[in-house]
């Protein structure tokens, strides 16, 4: 068996999005590290509890180490039998991809056994403390925390959370990756345009649309902008996890061709010509820790306007990158995007972006978790 073994708990393909599309690449960033095996799940939300019309993606790419659906998110029994397969492979570490307490019983009792025997565990942290809190939150979370060893996050508004519940835990903190599968440089601005039928100033919300992400303030700031960028297109892009009907009436107030709604989940193949389309990608968010949209967004050469709120901004270089408004505030943010377009702002945030781009890289975290891995002296698996 190789001297250093690693194993990966999460979300992986098929099963869609961000979360797995982020372990997977991690994945492949530690293979020449170590041994790399991963477990996905067989269930990871029961049908009631989520809100889309499918969690599957059979079309994304799959990771290149081996992986095994075993894990239901509900099914007691999957938990052990997910601890014995880990065990028969005896990691250095396990690491998982942390963003929701409901996950904590599955992933602590799964991973519980190993650490035992010297496994040490990471958390990937998305975050901490929800953005959407249910009664469990707070003991789901502990319950987890206790399972764990050390900690990746990827802003400092996690790395005060950690403090907070877990005060001088070791930890790495990280920047996220960028997203550059999605650059197959097969559009440019013009010819994804071309495609989408797109001209003029054109905005972008991309992503799951859910309460705290604020497409509403947004909506509610679109007919400000367009009053002084007559024409401006605002495209939004995803799937709907909560009633639409609210965001409809405000896409039928900001007038006739103001909005246009892809009201569904946007596969990888579409990604790259929507953000190459797109001037510029609106985050008008409530609250956060930090989002993936922004590093889609950079990977495709994209600026982004974004609200003060968590670690989003902590990546946006206002003025180089892109800008911020303060949130749920619609007059401040038309101008702020207003203030975009007119001054033309996009050419000039390009070599910006580029610069990031390079400061953002998958072997860049599998270092820092390597370099984790060391400091926790796991009692096997890596030597």
């Amino acid at each position: 068996m190789p001297s250093r073994r690693i194993a990966l708990v999460g979300p992986l393909h098929p099963w869609r999005g961000g979360l797995a599309q982020y372990l997977g690449l991690l994945g492949e960033a530690l293979k020449p590290h170590a041994d790399v095996r991963a477990v996905t799940f067989t269930r990871q939300y029961p049908d009631f509890l989520f809100p889309g019309t499918s969690q599957f993606d059979p079309d994304a790419a799959r990771p290149d180490f081996p992986t095994e659906a075993m894990l239901d998110s509900i099914g007691p029994l999957s938990w052990r039998r997910v601890a014995a397969h880990l065990e028969r492979f005896a990691p250095a570490a396990v690491v998982l991809k942390w963003w929701m307490p409901f996950f904590a019983p599955a992933f602590a009792s799964s991973v519980g056994p190993l650490r035992r025997k010297g496994t040490r565990v990471i958390l990937v942290c998305d975050n901490l403390i929800p953005h959407e809190p249910r009664f469990y939150d707070a003991a789901f979370t502990d319950w987890m925390m206790r399972n764990s060893d050390g900690y990746l996050v990827m802003s400092d508004s996690v790395n005060r959370d950690l403090d907070t519940l877990k005060a001088g835990a070791p930890r790495r903190r990280v920047p996220h990756p960028f997203y550059a599968q999605f650059d197959r440089k097969r559009f440019d601005r013009d010819s994804a345009r071309a495609k989408l039928g797109l001209s003029g100033d054109v905005a972008m919300f991309f992503g799951y649309v859910r309460h705290y992400k604020g497409l509403d303030t947004l909506l509610e700031a679109w007919p400000l902008v367009r009053v002084r960028r007559p024409g401006a297109t605002l495209v939004v892009a995803g799937e709907f996890y909560e009633k639409p009907e609210p965001y409809h009436a405000l896409v039928k107030a900001a007038g006739e061709g103001a909005v246009r709604m892809l009201d569904r989940y946007i596969p990888d193949d579409e990604v790259e010509a929507l953000f190459r389309a797109a001037d510029v990608t609106v985050l008008p968010y409530r609250s956060a820790t930090q989002s993936g949209v922004t590093h889609v967004a950079y990977a495709l050469g994209c600026p982004v306007i974004a609200t003060n709120v968590g670690g989003i901004t902590e990546t946006v270089r206002e003025g180089e990158t892109g800008l911020t408004a303060p949130p749920e505030n619609p007059q401040a943010l038309a101008d702020v995007i207003v203030r975009f377009f007119e001054q033309g702002m996009a050419p000039a945030m390009a070599p910006h972006i580029a610069k990031l781009q390079a400061e953002h890289s998958w072997e860049a975290l599998a270092d820092s978790t390597v370099s984790l891995i060391d400091e926790l002296k796991p009692g096997r698996g890596w030597s």
